[in-house]
């Protein structure tokens, strides 16, 4: 049990370690001033491929339901993840979304009476101090549009995540992503021309850019994400979040060039701590693995 347990938190980490990548990719590669165009971009064509695999389509009360996830988690999510991977350093915005730990731990208690280990809590309390050093210590400040977007994103997404586990969908992972994706993509896709029009032709780097933000930032991570949250508790797949900001640090560091100051240093190292401390249990048994 405990082995299986592990297995299913390493592919539920390949999310938040994909997702943390998109700041870098957004702020490196993807063009800027377009989040509503570059979220249908990333979700739509993710959304139809997956689809034309898994040929089923929602039924009875999940057509609303499975609107009512996408906006959260994915539809509205993506703008507001594009606008903060835009107007932030690539790690100062994941980081942010380290809050998502102690959201989705406080929907899953409110929504599900889900309770959460000591230890759990406190590895996301440490993960949310971490967040308060990284903004405290970054030099020439922040971006409040940036750190309000990354905020929101994080509520969103936290509350849709435990909606999804709440309501229980009637299908596989895969096919609820196929769901979630296209439901998103056909709603960007005429906000987004009413609002900035038909998107410029995209250049090579471009094209490469979505294409990785789509199919493995997106597919394979909401995939492997909603796998998680149908087999482990919500709690811990929240601890398991906090990954997505040593991702986007740690990549904004090695590949962007960017440089952390001494606090941020420290409020990366809190979220570090935050996830090993969070995910410290294993369960042993059929009970305490519910419990856990």
């Amino acid at each position: 049990m405990e082995a299986k347990y592990s297995r299913m938190l390493l592919f539920t980490a390949l999310a938040p370690v994909a997702w943390g990548s998109t700041y870098f990719v957004t702020r490196q590669w993807l063009p800027a001033g377009m989040p509503l165009s570059g979220s249908a971009l990333r979700a739509l064509p993710a959304g139809l491929l997956l689809l034309l695999l898994a040929r089923r389509l929602p039924r009875g009360s999940w057509w609303w339901r499975t609107l009512v996830i996408s906006t959260l988690s994915i539809g509205g999510f993506f703008v507001l993840v594009y606008v903060a991977g835009s107007r932030l350093p690539s790690g100062v915005a994941a980081t942010l979304m380290a809050c998502s730990a102690l959201a989705t731990m406080a929907f899953a208690r409110l929504l599900l009476g889900e309770k959460a280990s000591p230890l759990r809590w406190t590895g996301a309390v440490l993960g949310l101090a971490g967040v308060a050093l990284l903004v405290n210590g970054a030099a020439g400040g922040l971006d409040p549009w940036g750190v309000a977007a990354s905020l929101l994103a994080m509520a969103s997404s936290s509350l849709g995540f435990v909606l999804t586990k709440r309501w229980q969908p009637p299908v596989s992972p895969f096919v609820f992503t196929a769901w979630q994706l296209t439901a998103a993509g056909l709603l960007l896709v005429p906000v987004a021309l009413l609002v900035e029009g038909m998107p410029r032709p995209l250049e090579g780097s471009e094209v490469a850019a979505f294409a990785y933000a789509g199919l493995i930032a997106t597919a394979v991570a909401y995939t492997a994400w909603f796998t998680g949250l149908r087999r482990l508790p919500a709690g811990a797949v929240g601890v398991v979040g906090l990954l997505n900001p040593l991702t986007g640090a740690l990549l904004g560091i090695a590949v962007a060039g960017e440089r952390l100051a001494p606090l941020q240093w420290a409020g990366a190292l809190l979220v570090a701590c935050g996830v090993v401390l969070g995910l410290l249990r294993r369960p042993s048994g059929g009970r305490r693995h519910a419990a856990l």
